[in-house]
């Protein structure tokens, strides 16, 4: 009972906190971590030991299976070198780096001195990602380390398991060098088979219930089969993660997935909440044995700022010319321009350690020599960086002036895709109609499509509270609408003349109607740079149009002066500068414009973009 106790009063607090850094606006690792140190000291919390082989079985699995699942193997394959150089190349070099510094300073065997170092190496995925996620960093950095946090704990983890192989005296270079590749290779064998038999089950299973609870198996079932045949467990979870995340929407329902990534997005924040508070609350122990093991302190001291010094440098020494290197390999050829220095700035003060660091500290022998120092150097690594880079990396992203996803960059590349989407769906609607299909249907088929993708499109342009949208209009009316609805049920169900079964499903139908109902996030009001389209290298219409023309009735359009009729957006021919609006507007002029003139292209002449379209290939440009 007090073990169960303990475990939600842990989990409620790690909640709180981190809903009130979300609050304050700061980094969630961090303020978990600091909280854990103060209550270690408190003398009414117990001292709190974590057993290592729980944290690598109930807590790494999931954490990396919700990375995995959540990350595109589409973005990792032109970027395949540089992950790979960054989690294999980059952990093994610190690993070395860092056991030369103890093996000098403490005098151990360096077979201990080269586990600290992996112990140290790896770079944490939670906190990478939630530092990321925070401060906004650009997304082809965010998917290098995403990329980068996946598979270096197998590489730290299968060098750890190496060097406590040559603690006992069993160890050969080319042993070492086998068992790394075996472990490596094998696990990713395994993860694949594993998402292979999952994928079967999942083609089969319609029940989002089913679903999710196989779901929750999967990243265990590739983890301990890998781990029994003495391969990477963390590398069968991350590739089979990969593997399922990628064919999640052929082989799962649309209910499935939504349930899965609810899930698994709850399992993600309380596992992340937990780990970190963890990380404080063993700071006191673990303090008090290292200054108790008989060390000077003044080695201890010492050895502690050296090894988290060799920690930070270590980074930056690799990762600049590794860059360079995996650009003259993967992109120069392509005709890529040489990457900015300030994209491996921000790489290389983005290497915070965290939970795989704490939990690898924990499995070296209690024969290893100077144990309690080494657990030691492990938590000042896992402190320090979190304090000196998680809380300096905001700042450094601002001072090199980087910016994250824009949304009104988003909201432009959703509208675009949608219209794609929307387009193929008519021509299919167009294709399965039959001569005995009510045209009601059609019409209403037609209006619900249209519906979503005018939405789309008008989240561009100016913000929603400076002008009345259709779909904005639409939203507004509908939530009064299930409002009044949800009420009248609640009042039924309340009187107790309706079974509890049929008031569930009605009450679910509302829910999900109200779920789907287009939501406005507007765009970015700081944005400094015009919006515009990424380049539509296979469309000629908007390779040969201009970029800007003269309008023949600037900030209007007068059809719809002429017809009394309010415009939502405004859009211009390229051809003849023609001001006209846009199709969310009751006139659609625009669009009758083209269909009269056949002239392709036109661009939004919406304040702050610069976006072109083309009517004939459907494509931004």
């Amino acid at each position: 009972m007090d073990i169960a106790a303990g475990l939600v009063i842990l989990v409620a607090v790690a909640v709180a906190l981190a809903a009130l850094a979300r609050r304050l606006g700061m980094a969630e690792p961090l303020l978990l971590t600091v909280a854990g140190v103060i209550a270690s000291y408190q003398p009414f919390i117990p001292r709190i030991d974590i057993n290592p082989e729980l944290v690598l079985l109930g807590l790494l699995p999931p954490l990396l299976y919700t990375a995995a699942i959540n990350t595109s193997l589409i973005e990792f394959r032109p970027k395949k070198l540089s992950i790979a150089l960054l989690s294999v190349g980059l952990v093994l070099f610190t690993t070395f780096i860092v056991a030369g510094v103890v093996w000098a300073m403490l005098g151990v065997p360096f077979a201990a001195a080269v586990a600290i170092g992996a112990v140290v190496a790896p770079p944490d995925a939670v906190a990478a990602t939630a530092v990321a996620r925070r401060v906004g960093m650009p997304r082809r950095i965010v998917t290098l380390l995403e990329g980068e946090s996946l598979f270096n704990d197998a590489t730290a983890l299968v060098s750890l398991r190496t060097a406590i192989a040559a603690l006992a005296g069993s160890f050969s270079v080319w042993q070492a060098g086998g068992d790394f590749f075996y472990a490596a290779g094998g696990g990713a064998l395994i993860g694949v088979v594993a998402a292979g038999l999952l994928a079967v089950l999942r083609r089969r299973i319609t029940d989002p219930v089913l679903d999710t609870s196989l779901s929750l198996l999967a990243p265990f079932a590739a983890y301990l089969p890998a781990e029994a045949a003495h391969a990477s467990g963390v590398m069968a979870v991350v590739v089979c993660g990969l593997i399922l995340g990628q064919g999640a929407p052929v082989w799962q329902t649309a209910a499935s997935r939504i349930a899965e990534r609810t899930n698994w997005r709850t399992i993600q924040f309380l596992l992340e909440s937990a780990v970190f508070l963890l990380i404080g609350l063993q700071v006191r122990h673990i303090v008090e044995d290292a200054w108790n093991s008989g060390l000077d302190h003044g080695t201890i001291l010492l050895t502690c700022a050296a090894v988290l010094a060799a920690v930070v440098v270590a980074r930056p020494v690799w990762v600049f010319p590794a860059t360079y290197f995996a650009w003259f390999v993967e992109s120069r050829p392509r005709g890529k321009p040489r990457p900015a220095w300030t994209g491996p700035a921000v790489v290389s003060w983005s290497g915070m350690r965290g939970v795989v660091t704490l939990a690898a500290a924990l499995l070296l022998p209690d024969d290893t020599p100077q144990l309690a120092t080494l657990k030691l150097l492990a938590l000042v690594v896992v402190g320090g960086t979190l304090l000196l880079q998680g809380v300096s990396l905001p700042l450094l992203v601002r001072l090199l002036r980087l910016r994250g996803p824009s949304r009104a960059e988003d909201a432009l590349q959703e509208a675009n895709l949608l219209q794609q989407a929307t387009t193929a769906g008519l021509e299919a609607l167009e294709a399965e109609i039959a001569p005995e299909t009510p045209p009601e249907v059609v019409a209403a088929l037609r209006d619900r499509v249209s519906r979503r993708v005018f939405a789309a499109w008008e989240q561009l342009g100016r913000s929603e509270s400076l002008r009345v949208t259709p779909s904005g209009e639409y939203r507004r009316l509908r939530l009064a609408m299930l409002r009044a609805e949800r009420e009248t049920v609640l009042r039924v169900r309340d009187s107790g003349t309706v079974d509890h079964e049929v008031l569930e499903h009605v009450m679910a139908l509302l829910d999900m109607e109200e779920s789907t109902i287009d939501r406005v996030t507007e765009a970015d009001s700081d944005v400094s740079d015009p919006l515009r389209a990424p380049l539509a290298g296979g469309c000629e219409h908007l390779r040969d149009a201009p970029h800007t023309a003269a309008p023949d009735t600037p900030d209007e359009c007068a059809e719809c002066v002429a017809e009394g009729l309010t415009w939502v957006h405004l859009r211009m021919c390229l051809t003849c500068g023609h001001v006209a609006c846009c199709d969310s507007s009751v006139g659609n002029h625009a669009t009758g414009h083209f269909r009269a003139t056949a002239h392709p292209v036109m661009r939004s002449v919406e304040p702050g973009e610069k976006w072109r379209w083309c009517y004939i290939d459907e494509l931004l440009g």
